[in-house]
């Protein structure tokens, strides 16, 4: 019976469109009235009659009196509004400074802007002397001016020429989604010296070779981000990895997966370990720190939909079915001191099935890089 209304809704639409003239044309239903005000005609003033007091009001849209052509040959046409005009030269990249202290600000998450701020510095000369990616953190080694690029030296003219500089960079995520800041501390001490010369806890150390830095990082990264610059996906991997994981139990003897991580890093990597892990994420909700799941499909999931005809002959997608086979659970993130666990739930009230639960924390694990 649905087959039949559809086939008798779809005669009636192409009956209709075969002598559309009543409908579509000048004088059907739905005729375009763009230019009825060309028919208006000016009537008399209007009267009021002789004991009300009347005063005199001026037109607030008053028709010019120099019209070129006041009876058109042809049906005028309104043009289309013109398009917005977006402007190009907005970077992804720019230099945010609060007193003293200058950083970089990269629309992009922490994982794409370690590898290219790390080749930045060395393309400079600069040797990475350690590096904890699972921090968005690495420091360079104590060198002398002249093993550094021209530019770089060239912001270090005012220092002793006899003198040695090393740098701590710190990626940290952004305060919008998928956003990075990008710190830079220096510090110096005499060439040849053994002293240990730390970074300075709060302010810059060299204003003007951190500022110079700073700058030329930003006209480099939007060069390569014009040029299509790839994307180290294994430092991006190392990023966010956790320093330590580890699979237990809690005090009610429900398994957990602690990691040593931040929660942003923690966030991050869970999620891409279920991607890795090809588990299929429903929704999230990071303020909450969970990730619901449906263990019965996949992590990619074919969005093709039903056109016009098969949704006019009753052709549905398989959501019941979707719904009948679904395995929800809910994966949770929650802080624990300098560290984040991982527990997998039923509901917000039940917990998941031991076997459930040890099934999805051990492979997350196993996607962690």
């Amino acid at each position: 019976m649905k087959r039949l209304a559809g086939l008798s809704a779809l005669a009636v639409i192409i009956s209709s469109t075969s002598g559309c003239g009543w409908i579509w044309g000048k004088e059907g239903y739905f005729r375009d009235r763009g230019s009825d005000y060309l028919e208006a005609r000016q009537t008399a003033p209007m009267k009021l009659p002789s004991d009300v007091q009347s005063k005199r009001l001026d037109p607030l849209l008053p028709v010019p009196a120099n019209v070129a052509d006041a009876k058109p040959a042809d049906e005028y046409d309104v043009p289309r509004p013109q398009a917005l005009v977006i402007s190009g030269d907005v970077s992804e990249f720019s230099l945010q400074k609060s007193g003293e202290s200058r950083w970089l600000v990269a629309q992009r998450n922490p994982a794409e802007v370690w590898p290219t701020t790390r080749q930045f510095f060395e393309n400079n000369g600069f040797r990475v002397a350690q590096e904890r990616p699972q921090t968005g953190e690495f420091v360079t080694e104590w060198q002398r001016p002249d093993e550094l690029s021209a530019s770089v030296a060239a912001s270090l003219k005012n220092a002793a020429p006899d003198s040695e500089t090393r740098l701590r960079v710190r990626i940290e995520p952004g305060v919008q989604r998928n956003t990075s800041e990008v710190f830079v501390v220096s510090a110096t001490r005499p060439a040849g010296s053994s002293a240990d010369v730390g970074f300075p806890a709060t302010g810059p150390g060299n204003s003007a070779l951190e500022a110079a830095l700073l700058d030329q990082m930003v006209a480099s990264m939007a060069s390569s981000a014009g040029q299509g610059g790839s994307v180290s996906l294994l430092a991006a991997r190392d990023f966010d990895a956790p320093s330590r994981i580890s699979l237990s139990d809690d005090g009610n003897g429900n398994p957990v997966l602690s990691l040593g991580a931040d929660f942003d890093r923690a966030w991050s990597s869970v999620g891409r370990a279920l991607e890795s892990g090809d588990v299929r994420v429903d929704d999230l909700n990071r303020s909450l720190g969970v990730y619901y799941i449906n263990l019965a499909e996949g992590a990619q999931v074919n969005e093709k939909k039903p056109g016009f005809f098969g949704r006019l002959f009753g052709s549905k997608p398989d959501k019941e079915k979707e719904d009948a086979r679904a395995e929800r659970y809910q994966v949770r993130l929650t802080r624990v001191g300098d560290g984040v666990q991982v527990s997998v739930e039923k509901d917000i009230d039940t917990v998941a099935p031991d076997d459930i639960a040890r099934r999805v924390l051990g492979l997350i694990q196993d996607n962690l890089g």
